[in-house]
């Protein structure tokens, strides 16, 4: 998806690092309780510092939700981030992404009109009534609402689990995505087989399926991965443990099936979070997750080292967008009464976006 940010005034862009520090703390100190700054877990530091709170993508929005006093919601994440958090929050908020290029590759594989040309492939092979729509959390605001007008709902890594076992007693086939990965490996997880699954390719007709595999699936899942997740390898489990006999190997449910079935434990961002933290003093411990989530779990976490599964380290080229010069320059333009890079959802689309969050609040 085309999203064009304007270059940065040279202040911002030749600003030393103690320099955007003393803008940066000066606006958000004029700006008081009127600013509310989200930091998503995968940022780097020099903007984590600054968030007055940390997350997923979706405790975070909630988190804006609950502080109507807060007019600004500084998001430093992604796209589909910040229009969560603008379906969420009050008609009163403004929701701004300091840089519009940082979006997810993963999202973004999945646009509506691909969504509606599968559906309306789908409908003539299949009882309609019967398939239901989820979504992942990382998928745009249309796609949220999509699900919500087609009786689906949203899902997080979290609880992926229980929204498909919801889907599954409420139809007999689900149609996911945008990410094939967490959808294989939670239908896995309660007890599915990989025959019980087809990938859809959007860009071929029928989704790549002959009209009995689309008839038989439980799982249609979406072709789509995170670019970051699928880079990690069985091999890369192999060459820590030959080093690190009694290390710990811990995933995120976006990495293939192959990785997930070698790794110790498979979780969430916030589940990852809680097995470092729980783990025994004097550990190892290999995550196959976002660079600059790993590095600041080792650094907040003495006594154990805390490393990336992946040696090469490839942290996520869009969430690394996000800066101490475009937040430096979102909180002075706020400060002068300019509101720049707004994220905005229209009424209808977050009327069913909402919708679809719900359904997933009320499952878990």
């Amino acid at each position: 998806m085309l999203r064009i940010q304007p270059a940065l005034p040279e202040r911002y862009t030749d600003a030393s690092p103690d320099e955007l520090d003393q803008m940066i703390g000066s606006a958000k100190a004029a700006l008081g309780d009127r600013l509310f700054i989200l930091g998503h877990h995968y940022q780097r530091d020099e903007v984590m510092r600054w968030a007055d709170a940390r997350g997923d993508s979706y405790r975070l929005s909630v988190l804006a939700q609950e502080r109507p006093d807060a007019e600004f919601i500084v998001f430093c994440g992604v796209h589909f981030m910040a229009e969560s958090a603008d379906v969420l929050t009050g008609d009163h908020q403004q929701v701004i992404l300091p840089d519009l290029n940082a979006g997810c590759s993963m999202a973004d594989m999945a646009d509506l009109d691909e969504v509606e040309e599968a559906w309306e492939a789908l409908e003539q092979v299949v009882d309609i009534e019967r398939l239901v729509p989820i979504t992942y959390m990382n998928s745009s605001a249309s796609l949220k609402a999509f699900v919500g007008r087609k009786g689906g709902a949203v899902c997080t890594s979290t609880n992926a689990r229980a929204v498909l076992e919801w889907a599954l007693a409420k139809g007999d086939k689900v149609l996911f995505f945008p990410d094939q990965h967490l959808g294989r490996n939670t239908g896995l997880a309660m007890g599915y087989g990989l025959d019980d699954m087809q990938v859809w390719n959007p860009r071929l007709e029928l989704g790549g399926l002959t009209e009995v595999e689309a008839k038989e699936a439980t799982f249609l899942l979406w072709k789509g991965h995170c670019s970051v997740h699928q880079r990690f390898r069985p091999e890369h489990v192999e060459a820590f443990r030959a080093e690190h006999p009694d290390g710990i190997v811990i995933a995120h449910p976006e990495c293939s099936h192959e990785l997930c079935q070698v790794a110790d434990k498979v979780g969430s961002t916030d589940f990852i979070i809680k097995e470092v933290e729980a783990a025994p003093e004097g550990s190892t411990i290999a995550v196959a997750t976002e660079i600059h989530l790993v590095q600041r779990l080792d650094h907040e976490t003495p006594g154990k080292t805390i490393q990336s599964l992946d040696p090469l380290i490839c942290p996520c080229s869009t969430m690394f967008r996000i800066d101490g010069p475009h937040l430096a320059w979102v909180l002075e333009n706020l400060v002068e009464g300019r509101v720049v890079n707004q994220i905005t959802v229209d009424t209808d689309t977050a009327e069913w976006a909402r919708v679809a969050l719900q359904r997933m609040l009320d499952i878990t």
